[in-house]
């Protein structure tokens, strides 16, 4: 038996609704027949937005979304994407599977969608193949007000009034994809672009994100700190306010990767410690920020994390797309209370992607449209965002140990929102075995008012043909008394309770 205590008057840190954030890339289907389909599509949309694909993701209540890239960031041209879609300039997406980019999706559709979703943006410049003007024209172009050759511009292309920018980032994998920069070349660069990302709005402050690193690549982080903060105005407010970190777990390596529905127990397993093996990244590379940033002023953005799979079997290998188990479930669960304990220092995080690329929530065929285990997982873990981390102290936890890979059995955080009601996460990684988690409280006594649970067999994944193999269910298995309560969590499961004070 595990023993959880939730000291529930310590709180703290807050979670800020960012970390549950998106990402979507001008990739595969993920854009293109995944969120937009047109206008004058027979698909029912508004504004060229898949309405289906919308209401769903309302329902994760997505805080922010992270566009163009990703690879693609570093090769977009913003001009491309604005006035007349016939007019629009069509380009070969040289990243992403050698594709015609015909950039009928663009800023405006872009807010567009941001607007439906009612969620915060996040951009991501050109610094591997673009200039400085150019970056600075977009700013202008999608934030400035008054009379401006970019302003007038967007004005002519028919929205008067300018947007919101909530995050900016000057490049994307500028050490690979990105430009393939060592680290002091790219600190260089990164403070002469923030210069010209220009807030014209005091009002709405446009927060700037450096490109960190790759995984464990320590280095980086260390010298672009050293090169950006050797100079007076990384002390000014918003010079720069978040540095990335890129993860994904590959069960088998970078160059194999492996099956997202063929896989043994030992790989499970292999899969969930690499998951885990998040929590040593945001530590270590959060020690090297402690020492130029120890007051935590800049955020951790981990705006790329998630599963990467080999293709599925006759997709095009440039479109990344791939099946979602139970597994990628268990990842998510992982990965979420990783970033909920950080949330000192986690900012933000995006999952790779959004819909049809790597760990998407959704799936869409057509006009069909189908939910992952890892969909369910979001929307359980949903009311985290905005809470305040609590105080839990997780004891007797069992280790599985098969092969040369360990985890610990359960994985858990715990949070409070404005209302006093707490939320509790937490995951059972063994394949075979239920684990009973008591739970006591160091203050009060609580009653369960919701619960739910992500479960299956380990391959278990929807289908267009079987959409509800895999659905967020009722979880009844727990007894409360008092200031304590008893969970009996099922094998391979995710299991969200929410508590509030009798």
């Amino acid at each position: 038996m595990s023993e959880l205590v939730i000291n529930n008057k310590n709180q703290v840190s807050h979670i800020n609704p960012e970390i549950y954030g998106h990402f979507s890339e001008h990739l595969g289907r993920c854009i293109y027949e995944g969120i937009y389909v047109g206008e004058d599509s027979d698909i029912k949309n508004v504004n060229g937005m898949r309405c289906d694909v919308v209401e769903a993701l309302k329902e994760l209540k997505v805080p922010l979304l992270r566009w163009p890239g990703g690879c693609f960031a570093d090769e977009y041209h913003w001009k491309d994407g604005i006035g007349p879609k016939e007019n629009r300039k069509k380009m070969v997406n040289t990243h992403w599977g050698g594709v015609v980019e015909d950039n009928s999706f663009g800023t405006h559709e872009f807010f567009e969608l941001c607007r439906q979703l009612g969620c915060k943006t996040y951009i991501n410049g050109n610094v591997g193949s673009g200039t400085v003007q150019e970056m600075s024209e977009w700013v202008e172009y999608m934030t400035f007000e008054g009379v401006s050759p970019m302003a007038d511009l967007r004005k002519k292309n028919g929205h008067k009034e300018p947007w919101t920018i909530d995050y900016f980032g000057v490049g994307n994998e500028n050490w690979g994809c990105g430009g393939n920069m060592r680290p002091s070349y790219y600190a260089d660069l990164y403070r002469r672009f923030q210069t010209y990302v220009r807030v014209y709005n005091p009002d709405k402050p446009i927060k700037k994100v450096c490109g960190g690193a790759n995984v464990d690549d320590f280095h980086w982080t260390k010298t672009v700190l050293d090169v950006t903060h050797d100079h007076t105005p990384p002390q000014f407010h918003g010079f720069m306010d978040g540095l990335s970190l890129h993860y994904y777990v590959h069960p088998e390596g970078w160059e194999i990767k492996g099956s997202a529905t063929d896989f043994d127990e030992e790989v499970w397993y292999k899969t969930l410690n690499k998951a885990l093996f998040m929590d040593e990244l945001v530590t270590k590379h959060g020690h090297i920020m402690d020492q130029y940033d120890p007051d935590k002023n800049i955020g951790m953005i981990v705006d790329e994390w998630g599963t990467w799979y080999t293709c599925e079997p006759g997709t095009n290998p440039g479109f990344l797309y791939q099946q979602n188990t139970i597994r990628d479930a268990l990842v998510a669960g992982i990965t979420l209370n990783v970033f909920n304990k950080h949330s000192d220092r986690v900012k933000m995080a995006n999952l790779a992607q959004m819909v049809n690329v790597l760990q998407a929530v959704l799936l869409t065929e057509g006009d069909k449209m189908i939910k992952t285990p890892t969909y369910h997982v979001m929307h359980q873990y949903r009311y985290h965002q905005d809470g305040e981390l609590l105080d839990s102290s997780l004891t007797g936890v069992e280790e599985i140990t098969v092969g040369e890979w360990s985890v610990p059995k359960v994985t858990e955080s715990v949070s409070v929102d404005k209302d006093g009601i707490i939320t509790l996460t937490v995951n059972n990684l063994s394949i075979k075995d239920k684990e009973t988690v008591s739970v006591t409280f160091a203050d009060g006594d609580y009653e369960v008012i919701e619960a739910t649970q992500v479960t299956g067999e380990i391959h278990a994944h929807n289908t267009f043909d079987a959409p509800e193999v895999v659905t967020e269910e009722a979880f009844t298995s727990y007894e409360c008394a008092e200031n304590k309560a008893t969970l009996t969590l099922a094998p391979s499961s995710v299991t969200m309770i929410r508590f509030k004070s009798k």
